[in-house]
């Protein structure tokens, strides 16, 4: 979710007639970055108890502004106006907890002053207080708690807090699962220009989850998202290109997103800039850029990427030939669950290319491979079955049982 909210600058409120135009001449040398006079004035005024100015000192404390940056003295200023009950300063005063700064972390009285502050209205502790309840952070966690805060957070018009309100209802923390009122904090946070709002938001038209199911809009949401660099985004919309849904198929486009999205790191859009450069869709045919892209997914886990960079060392494209390094990725991708390189690492096995023959874990890979439905490995399960004696079918039955792959 969403982090704290940071802290807010000045806002001056009603005073006496002299005490208006001090702290307007210090707000006057403020906004023409004269701060010397603006720290000079305030402090003035804060000294006689002005809460407005006491708050605008701690933030120009807080900031090193016309004097030398000073957490400590910050939190005092900021106290000082609190204790007032002016909402800014208490919001900022809870910050000063949340975070350490100028006293020790102390996240009850972070609480505390974010409570003080969004009792009165104020959105950004009314926010903060609701992240505060759903991590549980200086109260017990309680979603329900964290759901009331953001939706009086949402209602004022706070972007974090309508996505955060739109993630409880998806997710069905603190209030009941309801997937169209997700869609609506979700949109209401994407209208503002919210990332990650805008990319759930296209996943729920693209899944039909509390809106209709349209790849129109799916790919409307998706490009808003990608626009702004949101690299799951990216990869979503290269795959809506790819096979086109909601726009007319156009792999170079495809591979256009792929790449944005690959370039950040994106395991999923690597693994199908590979298959283009493989199979030559929107790019020309290159197995070593292939190689080069399955490898990047493969590094970060991606077990369709280690299957596929096995074949291309056992075939030796891209890639220098090297059985030993198949069977090193196939066994990565294996031990994963796919079934491919299951049977691949099968093969491997019985055929005792690239590591030492054993027909026993052959056909216990075989047989996971089998089990999820792979045709090919049914039929080598069953040809290596006929090199074996019933004792040692039985081993690899009892192997492939004993193997708990990570799916």
């Amino acid at each position: 979710m969403p982090l704290l909210l940071g802290l807010v600058y000045l806002a001056p409120g009603a005073r006496s007639f002299a005490a208006a135009a001090d702290f307007q001449t210090g707000e006057a040398a403020f906004h023409r970055k004269d701060y010397a006079t603006a720290f000079r004035e305030w402090k003035a005024l804060a000294k006689r108890g002005d809460a407005k100015a006491q708050f605008n000192l701690g933030n120009m404390y807080r900031n090193g502004q016309g004097v030398g940056r000073d957490y400590g003295q910050a939190a005092k200023w900021y106290r000082h106006a609190a204790d007032q009950g002016d909402a800014k300063a208490q919001f900022n005063l809870g910050l000063m907890y949340n975070d350490g700064r100028g006293v020790g972390r102390d996240y009850a009285e972070a609480v505390k002053w974010y409570h003080k502050a969004a009792d009165q209205g104020d959105a950004r502790a009314q926010f903060n207080l609701g992240i505060m309840y759903d991590d549980g952070r200086g109260v017990g966690r309680d979603y329900a708690k964290a759901a009331k805060w953001y939706r009086h957070a949402a209602d004022q018009g706070d972007t974090d807090a309508q996505f955060n309100l739109g993630l409880m209802y998806n997710d069905g923390q603190g209030v009941g699962r309801d997937y169209a009122k997700a869609a609506k904090w979700y949109r209401k946070a994407a209208d503002q220009g919210d990332a990650q709002a805008q990319f759930n938001l296209g996943d729920m038209y693209r899944n039909g989850q509390g809106v209709h199911r349209n790849y129109a809009e799916t790919v409307k949401w998706y490009r808003k998202a990608a626009g702004q660099g949101h690299a799951k985004a990216r990869y979503n919309l290269g795959l809506m290109y790819e096979i086109g849904q909601g726009v007319g198929r156009d792999y170079t486009e495809a591979v256009k997103w792929y790449r944005k999205a690959a370039g950040q790191g994106d395991a999923r859009a690597q693994s199908s800039l590979g298959n283009m450069y493989d199979n030559g869709r929107g790019v020309g045919r290159d197995y070593a850029e292939a190689a080069k892209w399955w490898r990047k997914a493969a590094d970060q886990g991606n077990a369709r990427s280690q299957n596929n960079l096995g074949a291309m060392y056992e075939r030796g494209q891209g890639v220098r030939h090297d059985d030993a390094e198949a069977v090193k990725w196939y066994r990565h991708a294996a031990d994963q669950g796919n079934a491919d390189a299951q049977n691949n690492l099968g093969g491997m096995l019985a055929d005792g290319q690239g590591i030492s023959q054993d027909y026993i874990k052959a056909y216990s890979w075989f047989s996971l491979a089998a089990a999820q439905g792979n045709a090919n490995a049914i039929r080598n399960r069953d040809l290596v079955a006929k090199h074996m004696t019933p004792a040692q079918i039985a081993e690899g039955r009892k192997m492939a049982r004993n193997r708990r792959p990570v799916k």
